[in-house]
């Protein structure tokens, strides 16, 4: 493992981000929040969905450095008495766990269709191409509300692990169009290259081809993408869960967490959806920082 990360920040790329603060600084954000999210359990210091240890005789109390606050909740509480700090915490673990299950599921099924499209090319490539200018001829999030209240109005009672999975495969409808393109536009440059042919001449099955050899070599864009496309995930599901065809209310994530604060920011309450905002605000601008290092770090032009 030290062998491993040794030889990675000798290469381009680890002296390209040992080298930039900004890079550097995103990714200690990004890997605050994801470790916060992944051990909730134990980081935050209240379990703000336990039900037996709410007291609204606690809601809406102030940040801890304001007049009425109190140093147990340091970023004071919402209108049923959770504690925002440790609400923060878990609604940023399911807005993480939906944005990156999102993305890896456009990842796997526009890689596969781009790669399908520009190594076979004829009616395949026309069919998937066309449909995918039919995808973009509609909003993403238009699509994503439309899969969201669709599915939630055919379960209503639905375990909350389908109603994650809905807003996974509704975020992931129109996400996986751009890794199609990609993809498809450098398997075009990649199979009438010298090693897919050589590859073809030997007897090499197609399939074998595509998953060997040119695969690899299309990877590079994709990995830009998916980073940045995180963010936009993240993003669309707390534009759903503030509309109310989100994340289930009983796990709320930031995107509900902004919303039932709304109802209070004119009223002096500011900080029950102030703080889940920059959180959302945080993590969307860690991981896009990320992205735009990584693409900088892979294209030797921009070196």
């Amino acid at each position: 493992m030290k062998k491993t990360l040794a030889r990675w920040l000798d290469s381009d790329v680890g002296y390209s981000f040992r080298t930039s603060p900004m890079a550097m600084l995103a990714a200690l954000i990004a890997l605050v929040c994801v470790f916060c999210s992944v051990f909730a359990g134990w980081v935050a210091p209240h379990n703000p969905f336990d039900l037996a240890t709410l007291e609204l005789s606690d809601a809406r109390l102030p940040p801890a450095w304001s007049e009425h606050g109190t140093t147990k909740y340091l970023l004071g509480t919402d209108d049923q008495g959770r504690d925002i700090l440790s609400a923060l915490i878990y609604g940023a673990r399911i807005s993480l766990v939906v944005g990156l299950a999102s993305v890896l599921l456009s990842v796997v099924v526009g890689v596969g269709l781009g790669l399908l499209a520009g190594f076979r090319g004829g009616w395949i490539d026309a069919v998937l191409m066309r449909l995918c200018d039919v995808m973009l001829s509609f909003p993403a999030i238009l699509v994503a509300l439309l899969i969201a209240g669709v599915g939630r109005a055919l379960f209503p009672n639905a375990h909350e692990s389908l109603a994650f999975g809905v807003l996974i495969i509704s975020i992931s409808l129109t996400g996986w169009v751009q890794y199609a393109r990609t993809v498809r536009g450098s398997t075009l440059v990649e199979r009438n290259k010298e090693y897919v042919q050589a590859a073809r001449v030997t007897g090499v099955s197609p399939l074998r081809i595509m998953r060997k050899h040119v695969l690899p070599n299309v990877l590079g864009p994709v990995m830009v993408l998916a980073t940045i496309q995180v963010a936009t995930a993240i993003i669309t599901e707390a534009t759903l869960s503030f509309l109310g065809v989100g994340a289930p209310p009983t796990s709320p994530s930031l995107g509900t967490l902004i919303r039932i604060g709304n109802d209070y920011l004119f009223s002096g309450e500011w900080w029950i959806t102030v703080f889940p905002g920059a959180m959302l605000v945080l993590i969307a601008l860690s991981v896009n920082l990320l992205g735009d290092w990584l693409r900088d770090a892979l294209n030797p032009r921009l070196r």
